[in-house]
């Protein structure tokens, strides 16, 4: 999980690294598919998991089943139901985020950075108005630049291809829809999923991985030396309430920032969160799904000033895999976060890891029996960062085989910085499946986590 300074990998690859177009792959859609609500034939069509498309959360399974729960698009008639093979077809059975209740399924690999005859786009193909990443470096390199925000031509030329990326790959989501990968290897590649002000959404058993910015913008103040920032999300809820994300897998797969090189001293990066949950979105559940091979996971609430989100951000995680994430698994801003029976792995050589559990501003995580695994220099202490934090529940943890009690060993190693913190967060869950231990659930969540495995 380093971070050598090497040049960037092949595919979607910065302009001056790589003009290199990708044309007339037969697995990237093409003229030749075209949209239909036709079930597929061949290999394609046993799916061994059988109808998912009309399953709705069951009754208590966290916080997504409060209030009425969570149906997605189970009621669309059959005009509404979608096989869809490619990004032209995606883009067409989503209607724009309309409300009508529709089912959503994704057949094979689709990639959101394709021309509408199918044909793969690379960075080159977005950039304009003389945009190049030679160019913007040299334009503002900290040297002679100094420390203002970016702009003149090269910012303006940056924004500009980064809209002809976004116009792409950023795939609006409407109220009352399911989205689910047939088989156990549907992949969406290269989106972000928005749900914005919506209502009523479910994603199961479907791959999401690299999410990749081609054009990331310097700020230089941030973190005091200054950082890279990046726009995509594999899914981002914005507003969003009733949202039940299962059996997902997201990844920098393909891409990861570990390989980017190093500009102005700091990562290249490409990719920002995993999943973001953001601005008053509320009742969420996040089941049996796999986060890996990433540096910030999952977001609860951005900002601590954003006193909207109180009574909000109602989320639960729960038999989730989180492995070679370095941060965010998850952290928390102001909401009511039910964290239990979920496995996290650290590889051995992981020199970058930061923490875990983040428990930030008002945040009140109830966390239970979740199992970590991590290598030698990685301690107990490592596993809990808080940021303006006054609480955390925690029982029944296991650390490498060992019961441990987070709480106590945080606030006796957090080094003064940090405030103790107490255990009691002001809530208890009632909404939630049978919490196994610890060390039951860590075998079944590695077995069972992610898409392709709905039993």
């Amino acid at each position: 999980m380093g971070r050598p300074a090497t040049a960037a990998p092949s595919g979607l690859v910065a302009p001056p690294l790589s003009a290199s177009l990708e044309r007339g792959d037969p697995h990237r859609g093409g003229a030749a598919h075209r949209y239909s609500p036709a079930p597929l034939e061949g290999a394609a069509a046993d799916v061994s998991l059988g109808d998912i498309g009309r399953d709705t959360l069951p009754a208590n399974d966290g916080w997504a089943a409060a209030d009425g729960g969570t149906t997605g698009g189970a009621t669309a008639d059959d005009a509404h139901v979608f096989t869809v093979r490619n990004r032209s077809e995606l883009v067409r059975a989503l209607d724009g985020g309309s409300a009508t209740p529709k089912i959503i399924k994704i057949a094979g690999t689709i990639d959101a950075n394709t021309d509408d005859d199918g044909d793969h786009l690379d960075c080159a193909d977005y950039a304009t108005d003389g945009y190049g990443t030679g160019k913007y470096l040299a334009a503002y390199d900290p040297r002679t630049w100094g420390s203002a925000k970016p702009s003149g031509p090269q910012e303006e030329a940056r924004q500009a291809s980064a809209a002809k990326q976004a116009e792409r790959v950023e795939l609006a989501v409407g109220s009352n829809t399911t989205i689910v990968g047939l088989g156990d290897s549907a992949v969406l590649k290269g989106a972000g999923l928005q749900l914005r002000d919506v209502h009523n959404v479910i994603v199961r058993n479907l791959e999401l991985r690299d999410a990749y910015d081609c054009f990331p913008v310097w700020q230089p103040n941030t973190g005091g030396l200054g950082d890279w920032k990046t726009a995509y999300d594999n899914i981002w809820l914005r507003g969003a309430t009733h949202v039940w994300i299962d059996h997902v897998t997201l990844s920098d797969k393909g891409h990861p920032d570990e390989r980017e090189p190093t500009y102005f001293g700091r990562n290249h990066l490409r990719h920002d969160g995993l999943l973001d949950i953001t601005n008053a979105s509320d009742l969420v559940t996040v089941s049996w799904s796999r986060f890996a091979d990433h540096d910030k996971a999952i977001l609860i609430g951005n900002g601590d000033t954003a006193t909207a989100d109180r009574g909000k951000l109602r989320v639960t995680l729960h038999h989730n895999e989180f492995e070679s994430v370095v941060q965010r698994a998850p952290r928390v801003r102001f909401g009511q976060v039910h964290l239990y029976n979920n496995r996290y792995v650290v590889p051995a050589d992981a020199h970058d890891y930061r923490y875990s559990v983040g428990v930030s501003t008002e945040s009140a995580i109830h966390a239970e029996n979740n199992a970590f695994h991590t290598p030698g220099h990685i301690e107990v202490a490592d596993l809990v960062k808080s940021w303006n934090g006054t609480a955390l529940h925690q029982s029944g943890t296991l650390f490498n085989g060992y019961p441990v009690d987070l709480l106590a060993i945080h606030n006796a190693y957090n080094s003064g910085s940090e405030r103790d913190l107490t255990a009691d967060v002001g809530w208890t869950p009632t909404l939630h499946t049978k919490i196994d231990s610890a060390a039951s659930a860590d075998r079944a969540v590695a077995r069972g986590a992610g898409a392709g495995r709905i039993p």
